[in-house]
C-alpha cells in the first residue's frame, strides 16, 4: 500500500526532482522521497534469472515500506521498451519504473527519449566501456563465454581456445547454438578469433571461423548443440557457453558427472545486460533507490550468488567484499580481469561475418 507522504518526504521529492543527473546524492533524502511514492513497478525479472529472487527479498527486507509490483517477469528486452512506450501517460501500475535489458537496448530506449539519467553513488566503480556517458543506461551483470568440461572424461579441459584442436580432445567440442542464428554461439566465435589474433569485429568473426574450421579438421568438432545434457551423456564433452550457464548446469547435475567450469586465457568476451530509469517512471526515487541498492555492494554480491559477475566484480574482488565461499564456486577471479567488453558495432560486424561465412569456411552444419 502506497504510504502517505511525510512533511520530510514531500520536501526531498521536491529537491531531488530538480536535481537533474544524481551523483552520490544524499540517500537518506532519496529514501525519504522514495517511501513517500511508496512502491517500485520492475518489469522482466524472473526469480531464477541471476539471483534476482533473492535480489528483490533483500531490497524489500531493507525497504519494507516500498511494495514491489512486478510486471511480466518473462518478458524480453524488446517488451520493455514497449512496456515504457505503451504507459507514457499512465502513472498507473502497469508502468515500469526501471528496466533490465540486453545491451543494444539501452542506447536504442536512450535514442528514442524512454530513459532519464541517473548516476549512482558507486558510478566511478563501473567500467567506462559499459556505461553511457550521461548516465542513462549502465551494465548491471554479465557473463564470459567459458569452457563447460566433463572430467569423467576429459581429464585435464582446454586452457586456450587455441588446445581445443590438439588430438586429446578428439570429438569433443561443440557450441551451445548455431551460429549461424544463436547469439551465444556467435559470440563464442568472436572470443576464439580475438584468441587467433583477430581484433573484435569483422576481424574477429574471420578469424575465429578460420580457428573453428582447424577444430573441424582436426576431428574434434561435434555439430550439435552442446547443453547440459550433452555434456552429461559423454556426447559433447566440452562445450562453450555463457559461464553462468555452465555453473548452473554444474550444480544441476550434482556431480554426476563432474563438470568444470574453465575460463580460458587467450579469449575473454563478456556480454553484458544493463540497467535504466524509464523517462516516465511514476516513482523515479523509488527508482533510484532499487538503483543505488542493485550497485551497492549487497545488491553486486546477490548477482553474484546467481552465477552473474556484477558489473563491479573487479573492484569487488580487489577490495576483499567477496566471500571466499563465493570465489570458491566460481573459476579464479584474475580469469575475470582479462575480460574485453565489445561494442554494439563490433558484435553487428563479427555477427554480419559469421552467419554469411560459416558454411562456406568450418563447413558444419550445427544441429539438436
Amino acid at each position: 500500500m502506497k504510504i502517505q507522504s511525510t512533511a520530510a518526504g514531500l520536501a526531498a521529492l521536491m529537491a531531488l526532482a530538480g536535481s537533474g543527473v544524481a551523483q552520490a546524492q544524499d540517500l537518506a533524502a532519496l529514501e525519504e522521497a522514495a517511501k513517500a511514492e511508496g512502491m517500485l513497478s520492475t518489469i522482466a525479472l524472473p526469480h531464477d534469472w541471476c539471483g534476482y529472487g533473492a535480489v528483490i527479498e533483500g531490497f524489500k527486507k531493507k525497504y519494507p515500506e516500498i511494495q514491489v509490483n512486478e510486471l511480466n517477469p518473462d518478458a524480453g528486452s524488446a517488451d520493455e521498451l514497449e512496456a515504457i512506450r505503451a504507459n507514457k501517460d499512465n502513472k498507473g501500475p502497469q508502468a515500469p519504473d526501471v528496466i533490465d535489458v540486453g545491451l543494444s537496448f539501452g542506447p536504442q530506449a536512450k535514442t528514442e527519449g524512454l530513459t532519464q539519467p541517473y548516476k549512482v553513488a558507486t558510478w566511478d566503480t563501473i567500467p567506462d566501456d559499459a556505461k553511457d556517458a550521461d548516465g542513462h543506461w549502465y551494465g548491471d551483470y554479465y557473463g564470459v563465454m567459458a569452457f563447460g568440461v566433463n572430467t569423467d572424461l576429459i581429464e585435464e579441459g582446454p586452457q586456450t581456445w587455441k588446445d581445443l584442436s590438439k588430438p586429446e580432445f578428439a570429438n569433443a567440442f561443440a557450441l551451445a547454438g548455431d551460429p549461424r542464428a544463436s547469439a551465444q554461439a556467435i559470440i563464442s566465435v568472436m572470443a576464439a578469433g580475438i584468441a587467433n589474433g583477430g581484433e573484435p569485429g569483422e576481424a574477429s568473426g574471420q578469424k575465429g571461423m578460420e580457428l573453428m574450421a582447424e577444430v573441424n579438421k582436426a576431428g574434434n568438432f561435434v555439430p550439435v548443440i552442446g547443453k547440459s545434457a550433452t555434456i552429461a551423456q559423454g556426447a559433447t564433452p566440452i562445450v562453450t557457453a555463457w559461464d553462468y550457464n555452465l555453473l548452473s548446469w554444474r550444480d544441476g547435475l550434482n556431480g554426476n558427472p563432474p563438470v568444470e567450469v574453465i575460463i580460458p586465457s587467450d579469449g575473454v568476451v563478456a556480454g553484458v545486460y544493463v540497467q535504466a530509469i524509464s523517462a516516465y517512471a511514476p516513482h523515479p526515487n523509488a527508482a533510484k533507490l532499487w538503483m543505488e541498492y542493485l550497485y551497492s555492494d549487497e545488491g553486486q554480491l546477490g548477482w553474484l550468488k546467481g552465477y552473474c559477475h556484477p558489473i563491479r566484480f573487479n573492484d569487488l574482488v580487489k577490495n576483499g567484499k567477496v566471500p571466499q565461499e563465493m570465489l570458491d564456486a566460481l573459476p579464479p577471479a584474475e580469469a575475470y580481469e582479462k575480460a574485453i567488453f565489445p561494442s554494439l558495432e563490433q558484435q553487428e560486424a563479427n555477427k554480419k561475418v559469421v552467419t554469411e561465412g560459416w558454411d562456406s569456411v568450418v563447413g558444419a552444419a550445427v544441429k539438436e
